[in-house]
């Protein structure tokens, strides 16, 4: 059984410390939003969503072609509509 707390925590340090600052900010602010409105299943494909390189990630929330392929998923489709705002 997964311990959501614990996955939460890690998703939200994968999130954090990604390498570049514009993911880390994205990321961020995108997990913040959400994180706590998902399901155990959702957490998993969030986790899945971060295993990928931030320019593929990047590509992805810009709507720019990539070779890489993104199954389509409830979080794939927020990540893909949501918009970072420095606030």
């Amino acid at each position: 059984m997964i311990n959501i707390k614990d996955l939460k925590n890690k998703i939200v340090y994968r999130a954090t410390y990604r390498g570049t600052k514009e993911m880390d900010k994205l990321l961020t602010s995108f997990t913040k939003k959400y994180i706590n409105k998902l399901n155990e299943n959702d957490l998993i494909l969030l986790s899945n969503l971060l295993d990928n390189d931030d320019e593929d990630l990047y590509k992805l929330n810009h709507n720019i072609q990539t070779d890489k392929f993104f199954e389509n998923n409830k979080i794939i489709e927020l990540f893909k509509n949501y918009e970072y705002r420095s606030d």
